[in-house]
């Protein structure tokens, strides 16, 4: 055997005889061990290595590092926040809860801002919120139904919707058919204490039939051409705003008017094409005011502060007075005063001006985030969507919501002349609430054919839970799953 490999294996039994704690023994001052015993002695007393912190050995007790997924702050928060608000399913949820929430407080205060009339009128106190509650039953079957159906089904029923649509507002124009309420000719009697005003459904035939007509024509490429984007879109609106006018319901036709511009703005109308159709609708409407003293009166109610000595702006003032008296948090439920007589149409058109005056400021706010979350989400649904359709159905029905929310809330504060438009799933009408409700389902519908939706909706499978499904991932060592 060579000199080396004798002195190599004589090294190794005399490191293999070494005792254990004399390797783990410190060494004496100015005598250093070995360099093998050394380290065997860092490792078994585990002493850090320089340069190391203190704590981060496998079974030290210092200060670690926060992970980067638990920290705190407004910046974390904040991102918290962004991240559940990107998911899936957030459109659809956001819809679903503020539709239902506004339309449950809606009962609430239908409830209580009726009561003083329906006695009034020799009626039992529950009389107008027991209609609004059959009503709201009834439109959230609609609800359900249309939010259940595939969207190809909501296309093919765009022809028949407009066309039963317009044969019932022309019936209203029928004497001994339609009937009359608060000076409109725009109600159909169905017996007993129901009416039906065609004009509300005409709002969701014409956001059906537009949007399925417009999504034809970008299909086949034809929405370039600005004769193609106003015909036969517009002629058909113009009908159905004409046999509104009609009845004298022209709080219904801005409504119709606004979905009109919507869906003219989502197809991607021209500057000069959109404020040429804004420009003869406005011509139109200051004609129509100009020429009626009632409409005169109500634009010259707008900002009124107190009535007129002759009765006049008494609807305004007095909805101002109610807000005003509502404070930070209201009265409280049921102690409204202007319901006493005060304030006409408490239940209808001002019933906004009622939930003010009993749930003060921090009521009406909780109202408007409320449509205001419905809004955002429809522009959601309307704006990740490939298909044509949806994105014009989707926007129409939001601007619809949003304008009609806008118009009734701004005649309230006196920033708006009075439309007589009712807040939307909010106020007392079951002709407004069935088809709003309709729409509602619609944009459920929408947000469900949404790919990433439709994948997290695919995962949920009976008798699994949340629990259970994170139970299944495994941990990473960084902490991540």
């Amino acid at each position: 055997m060579p000199a080396d490999e004798r002195f190599a294996v004589r090294r190794g039994r005399a490191r293999a005889s070494v005792p254990r704690a004399l390797a783990a023994a410190p060494a004496p001052s100015g005598a250093p061990l070995p360099p093998g015993l050394a380290l065997r002695g860092r490792l078994a007393t585990g002493a850090r290595r320089p340069g190391t912190p203190r704590g981060s050995g496998r079974g030290g007790s210092g200060p670690r590092t926060p992970r980067s997924g638990r920290g705190g702050g407004p910046r974390r928060t904040y991102e918290r926040a962004r991240r559940a608000w990107d998911r899936p399913l957030t459109a659809y949820y956001v819809i679903l809860g503020s539709s239902l929430l506004i339309t449950v407080l809606g009962l609430v205060m239908v409830y209580s801002a009726s009561m003083i009339k329906a006695l009034d009128i020799s009626k039992p106190s529950t009389y107008f919120f027991a209609k609004q509650f059959l009503a709201a039953t009834i439109g959230g079957a609609l609800m359900l139904i249309a939010a259940r159906m595939p969207v190809k089904l909501h296309r093919a029923l765009a022809y028949p919707i407009l066309m039963v649509t317009v044969f019932l507002m022309v019936l209203v124009q029928v004497p001994g058919i339609g009937m009359s309420v608060n000076g409109n000719q725009n109600w159909i009697y169905l017996g007993g204490p129901f009416q039906l005003q065609p004009s509300e459904f005409g709002k969701l035939a014409l956001i059906l039939w537009g949007a399925d007509l417009l999504a034809r024509k970008q299909d086949k490429r034809l929405l370039t051409q600005w004769k193609h984007m106003l015909v036969p879109l517009v002629p058909v609106a113009f009908m159905l705003l004409g046999l509104i006018m009609l009845g004298g319901d022209m709080g219904t036709a801005i409504i119709l008017t606004a979905i009109l511009f919507g869906l003219l703005w989502l197809a991607g109308a021209p500057t000069r094409l959109f404020a040429g159709v804004l420009g003869v609708a406005a011509v139109i409407v200051f004609l129509l005011i100009r020429t009626s003293p009632n409409r005169m009166s109500r634009l010259a109610c707008m900002g009124v502060s107190e009535p007129d000595p002759e009765g006049g702006c008494w609807q305004a003032a007095h909805g101002i007075y109610a807000l005003a008296s509502g404070g930070w948090f209201g009265s409280g439920l049921g102690a409204s005063v202007e319901k006493w007589g005060q304030l006409p149409e408490p239940h209808t058109d001002f019933i906004f001006a009622i939930t003010g005056e009993e749930l003060g400021l921090a009521g009406t706010l909780s109202v408007l985030a409320l449509f205001a979350a419905l809004g955002y989400a429809g522009i959601r649904v309307a704006g990740r969507t490939e298909d044509p359709f949806v994105r014009y159905a989707a926007g129409g029905v939001t601007t619809w919501i949003t304008a009609q929310a806008v118009i009734n809330i701004g005649a309230v504060l006196g920033l708006l002349p009075i439309a007589g438009v009712p807040l939307p799933l909010f106020s007392y009408g079951g002709s407004a609430l069935l088809p709003t409700m309709s729409a509602v389902g619609l944009m459920i519908a929408f947000a469900r054919e949404d790919p990433a939706a439709k994948a997290a909706l695919a995962m949920r499978k009976p008798g699994v839970t949340w629990k259970t499904m994170r139970r299944r991932v495994k941990k990473r060592p960084s902490g991540e799953r």
